[in-house]
């Protein structure tokens, strides 16, 4: 069995981030950048008004003086006005700064006297309500490196620089295969000794979730020729392959053979963690391919100790083994997190309350206990023979959907 960092490194060696594309700026949000971006632009690109007001001169502007009003700026066009001693120029926020002007005195602040004439009621500082220009971001300043996430914030900084598009990597084409002969189609009769898929609806969540562009479902049954020929289909289609389920060392499990059948290089199978040990991944030219567990528990946890480190590189973001693409909080364990049973990690499902900062274990632990994995939303690992007493300190991954997106 391979460790858990040596089969992150093995996945990450084999994942080759997919080719360039230019989009318009408008379909970035969520994509990766593909090069540094320097600004062109500064922010703010003048000096402004921070108010409504009046824009002075600090050292005219004590307690008491009156000053004569000479003209109004409004946001927009910058007018010819000239701020000399004893003169205000009637200012709104967002506004360009008069020659002759060092600050702004708040509406609030002064009294109108007549419509031509004020009285000033707070003393002025220089630089009061004024925002500097290129005091946000400077020329030549870097906005986004290579590999950063396109967030709303980040787009709108793009945008601030006149960007129409932008070079990203591309969003994976993905493929989700369910196998094995009990599986049941969600809204058809449940026979007897028959379950419903949930791993194709709720793999396939997932990959939409971490940014797949494409995401086909297929089903096999346990028959080899048959599952070969949905797995050539899924293989062909995509550029990352998920497969559930027939990966382990049952008489019914024949996806590795298969896989080998359709030249799929086994990159390595089973790897020591719990849940997840019967992991497969593979790749066929630049195709990658995993073969998760069927349990749905392990399915989920082996995908995001694994495949989402290779989705991220896929998209151009820079991963590394020993740094995985979920969150880490230190929080305070609220109950026991044992693992007394076997030689290999174990990945807990909990809640983490984020106000208090405290994680609680939840319901069965066993890697086919669906619901209260549909209660978790942070994972504490427990190594081998350790046991975390309620009131330490962990450290917890937050898993999808706990904070939107990880």
């Amino acid at each position: 069995m391979l460790e858990e960092s040596e089969a992150r490194s093995r996945i990450l060696e084999a994942t080759i981030p997919g080719k360039i594309e230019q989009v318009d700026l408008d379909q970035a949000a969520s994509r990766f950048s593909a090069s540094d971006i320097l600004a062109t632009t500064a922010l703010p690109g003048f000096d402004n008004s921070q108010m409504d007001g009046y824009a002075v001169r600090a050292g005219d502007a004590q307690q008491g003086v009156e000053l004569t009003i000479v003209g109004e700026q409004a946001a927009g066009p910058r007018q010819p006005l000239l701020v000399n001693q004893g003169e205000a120029v009637r200012i709104f926020t967002g506004a360009p700064m008069p020659e002759g002007a060092d600050a702004v005195v708040m509406q609030e602040d002064v009294d109108r006297i007549d419509q031509t004439r004020i009285r000033i009621n707070e003393a002025a500082e220089p630089g009061e309500f004024v925002r500097r220009e290129g005091s946000d971001l400077c020329i030549g300043q870097k906005i986004l490196a290579r590999g950063d996430r396109i967030n709303p914030a980040r787009l709108g900084v793009l945008a601030s620089q006149g960007l129409t598009s932008l070079n990203v990597h591309p969003q994976p084409r993905c493929a989700i295969v369910t196998t094995g002969d009990e599986l049941a189609t969600p809204g058809s009769e449940l026979t007897e000794g028959a379950i419903y898929n949930s791993n194709g609806p709720m793999l396939a969540s997932l990959v939409r979730q971490f940014g797949a562009g494409e995401v086909r479902n297929f089903h096999a049954p346990d028959e080899p020729e048959t599952l070969r020929s949905v797995l050539d289909q899924a293989i062909q289609t995509s550029d990352i392959c998920l497969i559930a389920g027939g990966v382990s060392v049952g008489e019914h499990d024949h996806v590795k053979d298969q896989l080998a059948a359709l030249d799929v290089a086994g990159g390595f199978w089973r790897v020591r963690i719990k849940p997840g040990k019967p992991l497969f991944f593979g790749q066929k030219a630049d195709k990658l391919v995993f073969g998760l567990p069927g349990n749905p528990v392990s399915a989920y946890i082996t995908f995001l100790l694994f495949a989402l480190p290779a989705f991220r590189k896929w998209q151009g973001q820079t991963v590394t083994a020993d740094s995985p693409t979920l969150p880490r909080i230190p929080a305070k364990l609220a109950g026991d997190a044992i693992n007394d049973r076997g030689n290999r990690p174990h990945y807990l499902r909990g809640w983490l309350d984020l106000e208090s900062l405290t994680f609680r274990p939840l319901g069965l632990q066993q890697s086919h206990a669906l619901f209260a994995l549909s209660r978790t939303n942070a994972l504490v690992r427990v190594e081998p023979e350790q046991s975390r007493r309620a009131g330490e300190t962990a450290p917890c991954f937050l898993v999808a959907d706990s904070l939107g997106e990880t």
